[in-house]
């Protein structure tokens, strides 16, 4: 075996290799920068939207919760949270914290009027509307 692999045929794997990885390279990188347009969904942000992504940074929620991946896993994924639940529903879940069962992770009580929770079930509505590629794969994530 070892007179038929030269030094010959390791720089040609070696070099066949690397043109090939390049190649590939090149061709995810125009296939992203094609499709990133298509995904952007800017024109969508409202004023409510922008309170609520200030509503979002200023109370830390993502020291608790993940955002499409993004933040800590002490508690549930919020990037599809809307269409699992509905607008209303985040409204009184937020309302109706903590609901004091015992054993359970508590979320507090963060004495939001009524705008400041339709501004964040604003910016929770279009998270929900990112393309994500279909992931997860399922609604409940």
């Amino acid at each position: 075996m070892s007179e038929s692999f030269t030094k010959s045929t390791a720089r040609n794997i070696f070099w066949g290799a690397a043109v090939f990885s390049f190649l590939l390279f090149l061709g995810l990188t125009f296939d992203t920068s094609a499709k990133l347009p298509k995904r952007d969904h800017r024109e969508n942000i409202t004023p409510e939207v922008v309170r609520g992504k200030q509503l979002w940074e200023m109370n830390d929620c993502i020291g608790c919760h993940t955002l499409l991946g993004e933040g800590a896993y002490f508690a549930p994924e919020l990037g599809n949270v809307y269409k699992r639940r509905g607008g209303d529903f985040i409204k009184a879940w937020i309302k109706g914290q903590p609901t004091g069962a015992p054993g359970r992770r508590q979320m507090p009580h963060f004495n939001f009027s009524d705008q400041d929770l339709t501004d964040l079930v604003a910016f929770l509505k279009w998270t929900s509307e990112v393309n994500t590629e279909n992931w997860p794969p399922n609604i409940e994530g």
